[in-house]
């Protein structure tokens, strides 16, 4: 009767570690997954400021590139507007082109 009760005494001690394993492995896939929340929660919030900061790099390149194409174009329009044409003389060749003469 003793090797009955040490056995079931035994079956008792295994059934106590397979819950106490059970409940630890439920308490490591929950810190884990608390974990992974937590992980994407941060990344996301990196990575939205981050985006953030390339946009408004993006936006301030933008304006800045804009303004310097407005004064080159400015800048080239000036330098035409300020070309002296001989009309006259453009004239004269161009007649002398279309008559022929060299």
């Amino acid at each position: 009767m003793e090797n009955s009760n040490t056995l079931d005494h035994l079956l008792e001690i295994e059934a106590k570690a397979s819950a106490l394993v059970n409940d630890a492995q439920e308490e490591a896939e929950k810190r884990i997954h608390e974990s992974e929340i937590k992980n994407q929660a941060a990344y996301e919030e990196r990575f939205k400021a981050e985006a953030q900061k390339l946009e408004d790099a993006l936006i301030k390149e933008k304006e800045r590139l804009r303004t310097q194409y407005k004064q080159t174009l400015e800048k080239y329009r000036n330098d035409i507007s300020n070309i002296n044409i001989n009309t006259d003389r453009f004239s004269s060749l161009l007649n002398k082109y279309i008559a022929g003469e060299s």
